[in-house]
């Protein structure tokens, strides 16, 4: 029976000692088979199976400079991003390109809080980088490192695929027929950083959804000052606090915007635990049209976004990229108002 080394898994030079083989001639016996003879690489063989040893296939790649894998730069801990259902429908369209291309995906939370100190640790053939509403350096280390890269969530940045849909229409679509109705005491509950997360500023797609609320509240001579805004983390719970903290106000609104389906099904949660009816007593719209709004209870009526044709086409231009094959300009894919029954004209 050949040996190993005791204590550790079988290396190529454990298989070369006991096949009476150099190391180099095991390497072939893997990777170039017709450079040795027949005989030799089946004794080479046998003995790998004997004493358990498989090739490092991850390090193969590495040395070859391709992994077959994407990787997805997320902008919050992995906790977090796994309540958000936002990101499984995201990562749908995403897998179905990588089982479509043989490619594997790895999921890159921050380090440290930091994106950027993430990067050098994934061993990945490109990134879709999700939510960098503010540059701090990730562009230029992905661009020195010669990583393929497509934005989504992001600001835009010269040079740079990016993928996103029309955030500011979908959000001044919302707020008009919210404005219809005859409301005007809005509040807008909307995706912010957590107590443990640095602020991520103005921008990317919540800034775009921001400014979209703006325009519609001018053309009623309203402005953001006149009504209520809150920022907090996106999950149920959160929403269900902060539509708690609203509703003790002296003037609680009459129409509660969340930027988010899940804010909206805390909202909900708050109200009906208020004793509040919606619609008749508030109104409630959300943001993204989950799978869940269309028999979430009222029936959210929401704005929807192309999840899955996002995460898709996203996947579709990274390895466009890998492949040296022509970079893709920005894409914008468009929203639409899904009227269902968590909202009426206020009381």
């Amino acid at each position: 029976m050949p040996s190993k080394k005791a204590g550790g898994k079988p290396t190529s030079s454990d298989v070369a000692a006991a096949a009476g083989v150099s190391r180099s001639a095991v390497s072939c016996a893997f990777n170039n088979p017709q450079r040795i003879s027949v005989a030799t690489r089946e004794r080479i063989l046998a003995v790998a199976r004997e004493i358990g040893y498989t090739p490092n296939t991850l390090a193969r790649m590495l040395q070859a400079g391709a992994t077959q894998s994407l990787g997805v730069l997320l902008p919050e801990p992995l906790a977090r991003i796994m309540e958000n259902p936002y990101y499984s429908r995201f990562l749908m369209g995403v897998g179905q390109v990588c089982d479509q291309e043989g490619y594997t995906l790895l999921l890159t939370p921050p380090l440290q809080d930091s994106v950027l100190k993430a990067i050098p640790y994934a061993a990945v053939d490109g990134f879709i980088v999700c939510g960098l509403e503010m540059d701090r350096g990730e562009v230029a280390e992905l661009e020195r490192r010669n990583i393929p890269f497509v934005l989504i969530d992001s600001d835009r940045y010269e040079g740079a695929a990016s993928v996103d849909v029309d955030d500011h229409g979908g959000a001044r679509e919302v707020t008009r027929y919210l404005l219809d109705l005859g409301h005007r005491r809005l509040a807008v509950v909307s995706p912010g950083p957590g107590p443990d997360q640095p602020h991520r500023g103005p921008g990317g797609p919540l800034g775009r959804r921001l400014a979209g609320i703006t325009e519609a509240l001018a053309e009623v001579g309203l402005t953001m000052d006149d009504i209520r805004l809150m920022e907090v983390p996106v999950s149920r719970t959160e929403g269900y606090h902060a539509t708690r903290a609203l509703m003790a106000e002296g003037q609680p609104p009459t129409a509660i915007l969340a930027l988010s389906d899940v804010l909206a099904y805390g909202v909900v949660d708050a109200l009906q635990e208020l004793g509040i009816d919606v619609p008749t007593g508030v109104s409630v719209t959300g943001f993204d049209d989950l799978a869940e709004s269309a028999w979430f209870r009222p029936r959210l009526t929401t704005v929807r976004q192309p999840i899955v044709t996002k995460g898709r086409t996203a996947a579709d231009f990274l390895i466009s990229a890998i492949r040296g094959e022509d970079q893709h300009p920005h894409q914008s894919l468009g929203t639409s108002l899904i009227v269902r029954d968590s909202t009426a004209k206020p009381s």
